[in-house]
């Protein structure tokens, strides 16, 4: 794991609670209208189909109204820019837990889940710590993280059914930012600027620090390209290709620094 280092960005927990509350009533209000067939079709998440995933949404958000239910850990171990380097440790689990899921009633177990999440997250501190697979954490860092999983698997979703489910722009913008973040702790350094408009910019890459003019090394894309970067639902030379993504100067090539989600 990358050493992570200090925090330096703020989110405003009570938007970004608020954002995983409205993406995820978008999942379900979509949910809602899937066919058994479409439920049964594939995703691009291996042997997952359709059911699976929407399933595992529900549980990145009900998992955390869960543990809030849990006794509150004694001391904090992982800290918000941690937690997309450790994500892969339990993919088997995760995979385990998902399949465990039971989706007979797919439109009831969204609103459980979006009851909980309101009744529990309501009243808790942004303080307050919660155990997670990976260790304990603030609520309010597990919040963004929240929005990763939201958003890179509604964007799994609309991929696999055609649909066009809506990201709501405050759990993208958390999302882009915290993937960005991450890329900056990953290849620490100053000699590439990586521009996510309209939520994100970073400085990453041993080498010359840029601090006047424009930057020798730029790399540019929209917020949706830069979370499938990120994440490995889309290949570097392919971004390129398709001009998704720009890139200008000697060191602006990423492809051997993603994805960066574990």
């Amino acid at each position: 794991m990358p050493p992570a280092k200090k925090r330096t960005r703020s989110y405003d927990s009570a938007k970004t609670r608020a954002a995983v509350l409205a993406q995820i009533r978008n999942v379900r209000e979509a949910v809602a209208g899937l066919t058994p067939q479409q439920l049964d079709g594939p995703t691009r998440l291996g042997e997952w189909t359709v059911r699976e995933l929407v399933a595992h949404l529900t549980m990145a958000v009900g998992s955390l109204a869960r543990k809030l239910g849990e006794p509150e850990p004694a001391k904090q171990n992982l800290v918000l820019l941690d937690w997309p380097f450790v994500t892969a440790t339990q993919a088997a689990t995760i995979d385990e837990d998902t399949r465990a899921i039971d989706t007979g009633d797919l439109p009831g177990l969204y609103a459980r889940t979006a009851a909980l999440y309101e009744e529990r997250v309501a009243g808790a501190s942004d303080d307050r710590l919660v155990p997670t697979r990976f260790g304990a954490m603030t609520l309010a860092d597990f919040l963004v993280t929240r929005t990763v999983e939201l958003i890179v698997h509604t964007d799994d979703l609309n991929a696999a059914t055609g649909l066009d489910i809506p990201y709501d722009r405050q759990a993208l913008a958390a999302c882009t930012r915290l993937l960005a973040d991450a890329l900056a702790v990953k290849a620490p350094g100053g000699a590439v600027e990586v521009r996510v408009p309209p939520f994100a910019v970073v400085q990453c890459v041993e080498g010359p620090r840029h601090t006047r003019g424009t930057p020798p090394n730029v790399v540019e894309t929209d917020p949706l390209t830069w979370v499938r970067l990120a994440t490995g639902r889309v290949d570097w030379a392919e971004a390129l290709e398709a001009a998704q993504v720009s890139a200008s100067g000697e060191r602006a090539d990423l492809s051997g620094l993603l994805p960066v989600l574990g």
